[in-house]
């Protein structure tokens, strides 16, 4: 919850439309009723990256489409919006999940849910693994922790304490679909932490994943760790479009800002069009490297900083079809693609089983996702159509002409949290300590997911409303 404002704040400006922006104007306006605020979004669209067509019966999301339930700051902020009613979880009755390995599905293991193998018996019978493979991995439970606390990559963590095959098999592939980064570059630290804190106090992963297998009961059958709006998540956009027009925000579509200085206490905005705007308090909520821009003329360094942060472009390919052109049935949720397979897919969700409600009965809705860390991708429509066709053809079987597609791209859009990237954001927050009243959020410091831009954002507000500078990027 935010705090009472310690200062008077009576003009604040959010710059960037996407989830973090309105999740800030939004706890702006809420928490500061006698401010006046401004929402600035470069493009011509609301939600960023939250992108939902609904077209012929087909609900077809062209960036996420659903967010964790175990951060609790999406489904707090979908429940005050009254859309609690709304969010359902994944399809209970089909969730296997499959991997790509040697151009076959195999079924991904059981109790890999937090990037930890907690079940034995479904690690051995897996076909992911040799047999060799598979005694590494045992490994775990005789191998002693690391004695340092420095930092170290994924990839090397994982290979480290499971062997190499483990963390190419089956690790690689679900990160890659979590941050489309590279592996043996993400920093530990920034990305999947508590790994190595499982580590430190059990001394191995797998003892480690047991005891939390016993602390935690399990879950319901039909409790989801996802949850998404029935007609897709640009419902959250479009709340809370209507709420803050409704609390006198002003909203202003293409308009973006090209720097910001400060003059005395006040910061002054420059649009592009070299309109300016004054405000006591900014938060930016545009990407890393849009961020840099805007910044380097206040502050050199921080804009150096936000630019060394850097990211991956992607794209996805949703394809609808008549069930009975499908030569297999879509029992799952889909499959991930290790980059060891050379595919240039990075995954395939079987949305219309994910979420049945999301496809008319009769036909199936798949989604193709392209692009990781380190890989160039076609960058026009028709050629990312083909390779999704292909991608189909060759695992699935399906020859077909799809009955509708879409294809989003996404330049730029993940951000890459590498080796130093937590000592990036060390400055970054000593940078923001200079400047009062200015504030970061999004997705390109603490947590990629949607509910970690929403926190950002109320984060970015309590910042901004108590005058500190320590808490503009915690999470």
């Amino acid at each position: 919850m935010v705090k009472r404002a310690l200062n008077p704040v009576n003009r604040i400006i959010v710059i960037g439309g996407g989830i973090a922006g309105l999740s800030a104007a939004y706890y702006a306006a809420r928490n500061s009723i006698q401010a006046e605020i401004t929402l600035l979004e470069s493009g011509s669209h609301w939600g960023g990256k939250i992108a939902t067509e609904r077209v012929d019966g087909f609900v077809i999301e062209g960036g996420p489409d659903t967010f964790l339930a175990t951060k609790p700051w999406g489904a707090a902020l979908c429940r005050e919006l009254g859309l609690g009613e709304r969010l359902h979880g994944t399809n209970p009755r089909q969730k296997s999940t499959y991997v790509l390995h040697r151009n076959r599905l195999q079924p991904l293991p059981d109790g890999l849910a937090l990037m930890i193998p907690s079940d034995i018996p479904s690690i051995l019978r897996s076909r992911l693994l040799s047999l060799p493979g598979k005694v590494r991995m045992g490994l775990d439970f005789l191998l002693p922790p690391r004695a340092s606390d420095g930092d170290e990559s994924l990839g090397a963590f994982i290979s480290r304490r499971l062997g190499r095959e483990a963390y190419e098999n089956l690790i690689e592939p679900l990160m890659s679909g979590i941050y489309a980064g590279d592996g043996d570059q993400l920093s530990l630290a920034s990305t999947f932490s508590y790994l190595r804190d499982l580590e430190r106090s059990h001394g191995s992963l797998a003892r480690g994943a047991l005891a939390m297998r016993r602390k935690i009961p399990a879950a319901p059958g039909s409790r989801s760790a996802f949850l998404t709006p029935t007609t897709g998540l640009a419902e959250i956009v479009e709340s809370l479009v209507q709420v803050l027009s409704a609390r006198r925000v002003t909203l202003r579509l293409n308009a973006p800002v090209s720097l910001i200085m400060r003059h005395s206490s006040l910061y002054s905005l420059t649009l592009d069009t070299g309109e300016t705007l004054t405000a006591d308090a900014v938060i930016i909520a545009a990407p890393a490297f849009a961020a840099a821009k805007i910044v380097s003329s206040l502050d050199p360094g921080l804009g150096a900083d936000l630019s060394a942060i850097p990211y991956a472009s992607t794209a996805t390919v949703s394809l609808a079809y008549r069930q009975s052109d499908l030569p297999r049935p879509l029992d799952g949720y889909g499959y991930v693609i290790p980059r060891r397979e050379g595919r240039r897919a990075l995954a395939c969700t079987w949305t219309s089983t994910k979420f049945p409600h999301r496809a008319p009965d009769g036909h199936a809705l798949i989604r193709v996702f392209v692009g990781r860390a380190g890989q160039t991708i076609p960058w026009n429509e028709s050629d990312l159509l083909a390779l999704a066709r292909e991608e189909l053809q060759q695992t699935l079987d399906i020859t077909a002409k799809p009955i509708l597609s879409r294809v989003f791209l996404w330049e730029k859009a993940m951000p890459q949290y590498n080796l130093g990237h937590p000592e990036l954001l060390r400055r970054i927050e000593a940078a923001l300590e200079r400047h009062p009243g200015l504030a970061l959020a999004g997705n390109g410091y603490r947590g990629i997911g949607i509910p970690d831009c929403i926190h950002s954002g109320e984060l970015a507000v309590e910042k901004i409303l108590n005058h500190k500078g320590h808490e503009g990027l915690r999470s």
